[in-house]
């Protein structure tokens, strides 16, 4: 089959993709760098209006005239692209918004490479309507939205998704669930608003390519080493307040004992080896589920403070604290887990092997990827 995969924003597509090809059928990706993160795609979308004076001039002439620059130029290429992007058996685009121009553009962009193609499906492994709607709603105990719901974050309201909630977005919404095949979510943070949805064919564990990421088991000598990744476009969403108010409490008892590395915004290829040394890393607050970020750093045999919720545990059939680490947003309770895990350096190195087994068992690529391929099949239209 010919499969094309629209959008990339942690991987997900990529691991996919090696996934699919393993097991014999034509991959493409088609999409625009997610910000610094360069993620590889085969056709690339470039975006000319991202910085300095042409940034400038695009804010300018949308506060204008309503009219955004960015946006036009991606449907632009996209218009260009109709062969190379027609004609698949399959196609799943990795968001409702994937190349994250306005409503108004992603519905033409949508709609002609649904035009183009058959059988089209969505994923959702991110901030969209339904998700941000469940949120919004307070079903979580605690959620992405904490942050800014609780006045926390006045600074980048964007990483939200609050335009999901707004009218064109709602229409965009109501367009893309009315032709889609299905939805498919990635963790069980999308899994529970998504559950008794018409569309919905299920979860499928992110795919991880665990032959690239070789898994180290951890030693420890002198220090027990802690990495915290900060994204500072979504440093209160991804609870990187707590973490660095929770180190401060940790340095107070174990500075002789710890060494703490702190990366802020790097591409995924320095990422990814930014933190080969750590023992401990520290990813996220506000989730019930892992990300991206946390199943590799898992496979590589990284205890990793994410979610890890009692939602998570009881899908898995798992006990707590023997995967990952769930990281409840309060500083003391993170403190208390790293604290736990420096007395007892023995559990370090029992999680990881876990963490490394769990990925194994229930991320592999290729097993996702027959996943995928089943359920894309059996809901063929």
């Amino acid at each position: 089959m010919k499969i094309l995969l629209v959008g990339e924003y942690s991987r997900l597509h990529n691991s996919l993709k090696e996934g699919i090809e393993k097991l014999g059928h034509d991959v493409t990706i088609v999409a625009s760098f997610d910000s610094f993160k360069a993620y590889s795609v085969d056709i690339l979308i470039k975006k000319k209006y991202q910085k300095g004076v042409k940034q400038k001039v695009k804010n300018l002439f949308y506060r204008l005239f309503g009219y955004d620059l960015e946006s036009q130029n991606v449907n632009n290429q996209i218009l260009k692209l109709q062969d190379r992007l027609s004609h698949f058996d399959i196609v799943q685009f990795i968001n409702e918004a994937p190349f994250g121009c306005t409503a108004t553009v992603e519905k033409d962009i949508f709609t002609t490479i649904s035009s183009w193609n058959k059988n089209i499906y969505l994923s959702s492994c991110g901030t969209d309507y339904i998700s941000v709607s469940y949120a919004n709603k307070d079903n979580f105990k605690y959620s992405f939205l904490t942050p800014y719901k609780s006045g926390k974050d006045k600074t980048f309201i964007e990483p939200y998704g609050l335009k999901f909630l707004t009218t064109e977005f709602i229409k965009l919404h109501q367009h893309i669930y009315k032709r889609i095949n299905g939805v498919i979510a990635s963790d069980i943070d999308y899994h529970l608003p998504l559950k008794n949805h018409p569309k919905y064919l299920g979860l499928i564990p992110n795919p991880v390519n665990t032959d690239i990421l070789k898994f180290k088991k951890p030693v420890i000598n002198d220090h027990i080493v802690i990495f915290h990744g900060i994204n500072a476009h979504n440093y209160y969403k991804k609870g990187n307040d707590i973490f660095e108010e929770a180190l401060t409490i940790i340095k107070q008892k174990y500075s002789n004992n710890i060494k703490i590395i702190t990366a802020k915004s790097l591409p995924y290829k320095e990422y990814i080896k930014a933190y080969d040394e750590a023992h401990i890393l520290l990813d996220q607050v506000y989730a019930y589920d892992q990300g991206y970020n946390a199943l590799e750093a898992m496979a590589k045999g990284k205890v990793v403070f994410t979610g890890a919720e009692k939602e998570w545990l009881e899908y898995y059939n798992l006990q707590q604290d023997t995967i990952a680490i769930n990281a409840l947003p309060n500083a003391k309770e993170v403190a208390e887990k790293l604290a736990w895990l420096l007395d007892n350096p023995e559990k370090i190195i029992e999680i990881s092997v876990n963490a490394r087994q769990f990925i194994e068992e229930k991320h592999n690529y290729i097993a996702s990827a027959k996943k995928y391929l089943h359920i894309w099949n059996e809901n063929k239209k």
